[in-house]
């Protein structure tokens, strides 16, 4: 048979391979520039925290500076929005809090698809959340907190960093498991909600622990009660909302890293692999056990998995609360 009748056939598999090569090229030299990670909260935020703890031993064994780059509002969808948009490169990659899987439920349109456009790289860490006071409050435990609620129903206020975040939607978790009623003022991200706690003009604010551990142990904040499954290491005195009495109130606060839906697989294989080798690092632990964090690591399949399982539960809490979804 002349070979001029397979001509046709190997000019395709040639076009085919040019027309992959770049691609696979891209992926076997990634990274070849800097890495640029939105933090969809504020400076000195708890997610902005953990992300400035891990990203500079990431960088480092990748060989390619992580660049933090702060998004802030809207609950943290702006930065989703950012990241959803963006060539998937592995260039740009969110890293986020499980705000990322309240907003569905939480927002009555999202000019993103939470679990379409995304792709799951690996939790990095799960944080309680803490619930603290002024001491000019006079709330010594989280007795004296409720007694204030049930005495005066909808006279207290609490924190939160934005309507529809991980902070407001711990709070009113609490909120229905205590039978209590309150009102969530919205702020931009921790640190503003965290100065108008101190200052009084807000009675109590579920804090992930990073950006309150220092005015704790230097009394200008005070812990009644972490809203986690267990006690925080970093805070052992310090008991659960349900060991204080209020059960089915707990709340899993973690953060982690995602890129852009339809990255590469290998790309996002390797971040997963510097992520789990970045969190073994003492250094890292060092600095996570300071934070009061504890590293968490999955499978990206995993993370997807539970992205889509956290969707759904929080889903029922926005429900149970009757929140009504931002527009």
């Amino acid at each position: 048979m002349p070979l001029s009748r397979y001509a046709p056939l190997v000019l395709l598999a040639a076009a085919s391979a040019l027309l992959h090569a770049p691609a696979a090229l891209a992926q076997d030299n990634y990274p070849n520039k800097p890495i640029r990670v939105i933090v969809p909260f504020a400076a000195g935020s708890t997610t902005d925290i953990i992300a400035r703890a891990i990203s500079d031993k990431v960088g480092s064994s990748l060989g390619q500076p992580l660049i933090i780059d702060n998004r802030a509002g809207a609950s943290g969808t702006i930065g989703q929005q950012a990241v959803a948009t963006s060539p998937a490169d592995g260039y740009t990659l969110l890293l986020h809090s499980s705000s990322h899987t309240v907003s569905p439920s939480t927002f009555a349109k999202l000019p993103f698809d939470t679990v379409a456009d995304f792709a799951g790289i690996s939790p990095i860490a799960t944080l309680p959340n803490v619930l603290v006071v002024a001491p000019s409050k006079q709330f010594r435990r989280l007795d004296d907190l409720l007694a204030a609620a049930r005495a005066k129903p909808g006279s207290l206020n609490f924190a939160s960093a934005g309507q529809g975040s991980a902070t407001h939607l711990n709070a009113e978790k609490f909120k229905h498991a205590a039978q209590i009623d309150a009102t969530n003022i919205p702020f931009k991200g921790s640190a503003e909600a965290v100065t108008e706690v101190m200052s009084g003009r807000v009675d109590y604010y579920f804090s992930p622990i990073a950006p309150v551990i220092g005015q704790i142990k230097e009394g200008q904040l005070v812990a009644l009660a972490v809203g986690s499954p267990r006690r925080a290491s970093v805070l052992p005195d310090v008991p659960t909302t349900a060991e204080a009495g209020v059960p089915g109130s707990e709340f899993n606060f973690w953060i982690g890293m995602l890129a852009p839906a339809k990255t590469p697989r290998p790309i996002i294989d390797r971040l997963n692999q510097e992520i789990a080798k970045a969190l073994a690092a003492p250094e890292v632990q060092d600095r996570f056990r300071k934070l009061g964090a504890e590293a968490w690591t999955l499978a990206p399949d995993k993370f997807d998995a539970y992205i889509r399982e956290d969707i759904t539960a929080n889903a029922q809490v926005v429900k149970a609360a009757g929140l009504a979804a931002a527009q």
